[in-house]
């Protein structure tokens, strides 16, 4: 076949496939009328679409084709968006002005088709979905160098929203400024998790500069674009969007550097098979309090893989425990770990059972 001869025929698989765009998107938006017509009100089912790409991958495997996994999820994020746009126009809070890392994890989830809420910070973006100005929010809990996000495990102390789902996204940090040289950047504006991110190039780098914290990160885009002598570290997104140049990319330390980031919303989401259970307790102040509170997880054969404390926003000096587990609060095993649990804890906040990412 001749070069137009190929492209004749990649005109008209592209044919094929906008009707069969167009007939997906019918059976969509007749999906969405059934829900409207029912108590059905989860716009957003983590469950259907860890389904939807199981089955792609299946698809995917059995046809040998060259398309790759990372690009038929990309395509496939996008199919999803636009038909949850048929049913309802979602809007999705996320913390920080667009280019932000969490408004990047918002858009991998829910795709272009979704509308965006920047928010000025952690507390406000459970504000919005609490207050109906959103239907979902993206917040950043914990990042594979820093540890947790501590703002985001203090105001799920404070909410009755339910995590609904979870985000990795490989976080890959670059010096952005308008110096020409490095020996002129006075000043870096950064956020803690971003600074404790890189600290080992800055040292080596930037040695005896001042570092300024800002959060997030694209707050410290918008002072160093204002800055000659300062500096800021941030996604390439966020330098397309401020006209900043990238002077140096990737300055982190740790190239696996990877953040979690939470769906919060109403949803709860059922069993699949593969879930996560966030988990807020807290036990007596006496000696095997904790230690008592975590066998009934070990008695259950339930595995737990974070926990972390934070001081109770309710009594001073008191303090609440977070954990994940593996499993679903339905499972069998994760509810008889529960039930164990609240014999020994003070009380006991199940936050949400969602897909495992």
């Amino acid at each position: 076949m001749s070069l137009n001869d190929l492209r004749t025929r990649i005109d008209e698989v592209d044919a094929k496939l906008v009707e069969l765009l167009n007939e997906r998107s019918e059976i969509s938006i007749e999906v969405g009328r059934r829900k409207a017509n029912t108590t059905e009100t989860r716009w957003f089912a983590p469950e259907r679409e860890r389904e939807i790409f199981q089955h792609l991958e299946d698809l995917r495997e059995k046809t040998s084709g060259a398309i790759g996994k990372d690009a038929l999820h990309a395509i496939y994020r996008e199919i999803l968006s636009s038909s949850r746009a048929l049913q309802k126009q979602l809007t999705i809070a996320y913390w920080g002005p667009a280019g932000s890392y969490t408004h990047m994890a918002a858009t991998s989830k829910f795709g272009s088709s979704s509308d965006f809420l920047s928010c000025n910070s952690i507390l406000e973006v459970f504000s919005a979905v609490e207050h109906t100005r959103a239907d979902y929010g993206v917040i950043p809990v914990e990042n594979s160098v820093e540890g947790v996000v501590h703002y985001t495990l203090d105001s799920l102390q404070l909410t009755k929203l339910k995590i609904c789902a979870e985000i990795y996204v490989p976080i890959t940090h670059n010096l952005l400024t308008t110096a020409t040289e490095l020996s002129e950047i006075q000043r870096v504006y950064t956020g803690p998790q971003p600074l404790g991110q890189c600290r080992n190039w800055l040292g080596e780098n930037l040695p005896g500069v001042e570092f300024v914290e800002i959060m997030p990160t694209t707050r410290a885009v918008e002072r160093a674009t204002g800055d000659p002598e300062g500096a800021a570290i941030a996604s390439v997104l966020a330098a397309e969007i401020y006209s900043i140049p990238v002077r140096v990319e990737h300055i982190e330390d740790d190239p696996r550097n990877t953040t979690r980031f939470l769906v919060v919303g109403e949803n709860e989401p059922p069993p699949t098979g593969r879930d996560k259970t966030s988990v807020l307790f807290a036990v007596r102040n006496e000696p095997g309090g904790l230690a008592r509170a975590l066998c009934a997880f070990e008695d259950n054969g339930v595995n737990l893989s974070m926990i972390t404390s934070r001081p109770s926003k309710h009594t001073p000096w008191d303090y609440v425990q977070f954990v994940d587990l593996q499993g679903h609060e339905r499972d069998d095993k994760v509810n008889a770990a529960l039930e164990e649990l609240k014999t020994q804890a003070l009380f006991v906040s199940v936050l949400g059972s969602y897909p495992e990412a």
